[in-house]
């Protein structure tokens, strides 16, 4: 004969329900957790990521660079510094090395072949006071120098660009790519063709704080009496003109002339390079 279910056994069994419901939960999340753990060595399986509100992408560091200061400004750089295939460009056959960034500043190479560590930003300093435009702190000076020697001279080297962002460099390279694919190029070539204007994100010295585009960014520039002062002066200063005209220059430069483009080296490679009409490549004895 059966017992009549009264509502304190209903309860009774209600409870017991629960009770086996929670025992059989925590067992399942131990085992899962434990076999997480065995296959990656880290309980939650978690993957660091780091990057910007408009570029967050996953990144496995496997190397440490010494590097000066960084800004939340300038973490995007993911792959982008890597120096492998996973480079973001690539696929237009930009793999380049990851530059030494403490070598003395003659040596300091940055350019299609060569990019800055994962994070990079110089200590910065104002190009001329007042101006708003910055420049690695080592360089600065030196600028503010040479601006303050032609001015005395009648001449005013206006900055026009000095330290960019790695964000800021990127938004001008897509940007330039963009503007290519419409003229019927595809992506690979709208890249390359790119590059040859505005240097690949990482792999410029603006990037680095070592150059300064000076009154304009105009070809023309070179028939202005702003820019026979520079010809004339500007390695005194420890700057030279880093993208030359001549056909050789631009094959080892892999980049458009650019008269308005002044990069510092110090004064006795400055004095150097522009005696011999060489450029920084050639100088390093990378070409």
């Amino acid at each position: 004969m059966n017992k009549k279910m009264t509502p304190k056994v209903i309860r009774m069994i209600a409870l017991q329900a629960v009770l086996v419901m929670i025992t059989v939960t925590v067992v399942g999340g131990a085992v899962i957790t434990h076999q997480k753990y065995k296959a990656t060595g880290d309980p939650d399986n978690t993957t660091t990521t780091e990057g910007t509100s408009e570029n967050q992408t996953t990144e496995v560091s496997t190397t440490q660079t010494t590097v000066p200061s960084t800004s939340a400004e300038d973490t995007t750089e993911d792959s982008a510094m890597t120096g492998t295939a996973e480079h973001p460009y690539a696929y237009a056959g930009f793999t380049p090395k990851i530059t030494d960034v403490n070598v003395d500043i003659s040596k300091f190479i940055v350019n299609g072949e060569y990019s800055l560590p994962k994070g990079y930003k110089p200590t910065l300093a104002e190009a001329v006071k007042g101006s708003g435009y910055y420049l690695d702190y080592r360089v600065a000076p030196y600028y503010q120098k040479m601006y303050d020697a032609a001015k005395a001279d009648g001449i005013t080297l206006t900055p026009v660009s000095g330290y960019r962002s790695y964000e800021r460099q990127e938004r001008n390279f897509e940007n330039e790519i963009a503007d290519n694919m419409k003229t019927g190029l595809d992506r690979k070539e709208a890249t390359i063709k790119a590059a040859t204007v505005i240097m690949v994100p990482g792999s410029s010295e603006h990037n680095a704080g070592l150059a300064m585009d000076i009154c304009s960014l105009s070809q023309s520039f070179e028939n202005t009496k702003e820019a026979d002062w520079l010809r004339e002066n500007a390695a005194d200063y420890g700057f030279i003109l880093r993208y030359p005209k001549d056909e050789k220059s631009r094959n080892i430069t892999k980049v458009i002339y650019e008269p308005w483009h002044y990069r510092f080296v110090g004064v006795d490679a400055a004095k150097e390079i522009t005696a011999k009409g060489i450029t920084l490549e050639e100088y390093l004895g990378l070409a």
